[in-house]
């Protein structure tokens, strides 16, 4: 497909794409951005920065950051909008990337050096979603086909798990909730989607 295509099919997955690719790609180069940008949950906790909550999702901490979260976002997102709809698929990104980072700002609300960035809650959200309408579909992973369902469930357990043992520095709450925000935000929006789910798992004993 085109960019001509994706355009006209998820015009808003298509600025996201763009302008997320744009602002991360300014922010390696300025440090000041990311001062401004990055989610500060001791500043968030005294109602200050709450911008942030969005701003840090258009910023990523190295190329490595940025290609594995644009690459996820590039083969789910677009066909997800075209599925969901438009105002949907905004909706669902937007408010995914605030929900998805409210646990860390209230875990590390008095953790003064403590700031977190990146689209990843709300990518999350978005595989999360697509795994709604095509749970039966093979995801690859480490070159490793799986289905989608049962790449959820491992990701899920993995997050809470990472969440509680991990010392790396990824923000794994922040793709936890961003998970579960994408699958109630689905069942939300998208009426009928239960159904097509279940039918959908029903048909693997057909």
């Amino acid at each position: 497909m085109t960019i001509l295509e994706y355009w006209n099919t998820a015009p808003v997955a298509s600025i996201i794409f763009v302008f997320t690719i744009i602002t991360s790609i300014y922010a390696f180069n300025d440090n000041q951005l990311y001062g401004k940008f990055m989610l500060h949950p001791y500043s968030v906790a005294r109602g200050k920065k709450l911008y942030t909550f969005i701003t840090s999702g258009l910023i990523h901490a190295d190329w490595m950051h940025l290609f594995f979260n644009m690459f996820t976002f590039y083969f789910f997102a677009f066909q997800l909008e075209a599925a969901v709809g438009h105002w949907q698929f905004a909706v669902l990104y937007f408010v995914s990337l605030v929900v998805s980072d409210i646990p860390t700002a209230m875990r590390h609300k008095h953790d003064l050096g403590y700031g977190s960035l990146g689209a990843s809650g709300a990518i999350s959200a978005v595989l999360f979603s697509y795994i709604l309408f095509a749970p039966v579909s093979l995801i690859g992973v480490m070159f490793i086909p799986m289905p989608a369902i049962l790449f959820g469930v491992l990701y899920l357990a993995y997050c809470m798990y990472m969440s509680k043992n991990a010392r790396d520095g990824i923000n794994h709450d922040a793709h936890f909730f961003g998970a579960l925000s994408g699958l109630i935000l689905t069942v939300i929006l998208v009426p009928g989607i239960v159904p097509h789910f279940i039918g959908q798992l029903s048909s693997i004993w057909q």
